[in-house]
């Protein structure tokens, strides 16, 4: 499939030059009409031509701003890691004045995506669904009666500006004895919850700890179980079974459900979604991470009523017990079966190679490449944005996450925080002074 970064990536450059040389015939010709003065019909064919020549104008500026953003956001991603006194003051400045993006999921791949995304801004909101009953989280949930702190934990982790070893101590995992399997950073939050007055206070506890670039919440603070109905009719209930459910009782998912029904969300889920300048769904299981948090009250609401650009990052591969056999627009119509239909302006999917070893192994597990269908996504009025993003980490296969952030910076540039001159130029600013502190 021909990737449809390409005429964007050919013909945005000149842009700008096009619009100004339009403005400047256009500014001309009503000043020749103006000059001639014949009729009536030649002043008004010199407003008209005026008023023509300095939009032309304005919108060249405006694609001038957008581009050059481009261009420093291309060459800053690297140099705002440097880490010294003076660096930090500016890089701060740079985060802070990045665009406000809300991401929605759980898992591996929201933390991987955040990872990137906090290169150009820490005006991130990790929204993280709580309906996880299985592993160390799982225990720690039925034990002591809090919400599950694993994908949570990963996420504080992406978002941290710590240490390695300190990433490296909460990452680990328990080899022997009856905490086998447990995460230490599990047992950090939950420790953390007993010291606090809520869940919600000991997750920002533990990310002013770890000096979080951002903030991560729970999409609710309510105790929910997830429950799936198959094709046939037949309920599955607890996420971690849901995944497995193929095992027990092959069919497909037809749609997923909380209990109770009526869940109330965090205040500032419903408020971040609202400020949003981008609004990022995925990438991750989509129907044990991503869905669950628009079933919960308000959530698509929101959503639906903010002005936020709203972006969909389709997961490279299909999963079993889930998405078997689904495309890209598949995904997306389980998506608007489950908030509305309109829920997503952007989608962006990989076009890249994966290497035939890789293909046999996730074969094997009945994994297969998400199929991208053109037609179909037409249909749904999505746009698309192609591009490699995989990243082949111990023969798995995982997103890039600078090039996905990228490539999402690049679409909150040129349709959301692009607009907004007085955002941009401060961000451009910016990144200039650091540039020439650091240069």
């Amino acid at each position: 499939m021909k990737n449809n970064n390409w005429p964007r990536k050919n013909i945005a450059g000149y842009r700008w030059f096009l619009m100004t040389i339009l403005g400047i015939i256009f500014i001309s010709a009503s000043m020749f009409l103006a000059y001639r003065y014949d009729s009536i019909l030649d002043i008004v064919c010199s407003i008209l031509f005026i008023i023509s020549g300095c939009m032309f104008i304005i919108v060249s500026v405006r694609l001038i701003a957008t581009d050059m953003l481009h261009k420093y956001l291309r060459n800053s991603s690297k140099e705002i890691c440097v880490k010294d006194k003076d660096s930090c003051v500016y890089e701060k400045e740079i985060l802070d004045k990045g665009p406000k993006i809300v991401a929605i999921g759980g898992g591996t791949g929201l933390s991987t995506m955040l990872r990137g995304l906090k290169a150009y801004s820490s005006n991130i909101t990790a929204v993280v669904t709580v309906a996880d009953d299985g592993g160390g989280s799982g225990v720690l949930r039925q034990d002591l009666g809090i919400l599950p702190p694993g994908d949570i934990r990963n996420c504080i982790m992406a978002l941290a500006d710590t240490e390695p070893i300190m990433e490296k101590l909460l990452q680990y995992r328990f080899q022997d004895g009856m905490l086998k399997g447990q995460s230490f950073g599990n047992l950090f939050l939950a420790a953390m919850d007993g010291i606090s007055p809520s869940f919600e206070q000991a997750v920002q506890r533990m990310s002013d700890v770890l000096a979080v670039k951002g903030r991560v919440l729970p999409v609710t603070l309510e105790d929910i179980k997830l429950c799936a109905e198959l094709e046939d009719g037949y309920v599955v209930a607890g996420e971690s079974k849901i995944g497995d459910h193929n095992s027990f009782h092959r069919c497909a998912i037809k749609r997923v459900y909380l209990e109770p029904r009526k869940v109330k969300p965090l205040d500032e889920v419903i408020e971040a979604i609202g400020e949003a300048d981008v609004i990022v769904l995925g990438p991750g299981s989509l129907f044990t991470s991503i869905i669950p948090n628009l079933l919960v009250d308000g959530v698509c609401n929101a959503i639906k009523n903010s002005k936020a650009l709203k972006v969909y990052v389709c997961n490279v591969m299909t999963q079993p017990g889930e998405t078997e056999g689904y495309s890209v627009s598949d995904h997306i119509k389980a998506l608007e079966r489950h908030s509305f239909q309109g829920i997503v302006d952007y989608c962006i999917f990989n076009t890249a190679d994966i290497p035939e070893l890789l293909k046999k192994k996730y074969a094997e597990d009945g994994a297969q490449i998400v199929r991208v269908d053109p037609d179909e996504l037409d249909k749904l009025g999505i746009k698309l944005e192609g591009g490699d993003f995989v990243c082949i980490n111990n023969s798995y296969i995982r997103h890039d996450t600078m090039r996905l952030a990228q490539a999402i910076m690049n679409l909150v540039i040129e349709n959301a925080f692009g607009k907004d001159n007085r955002k941009s130029a401060g961000y451009v600013n910016a990144i200039k002074q650091y540039k020439n502190m650091v240069g």
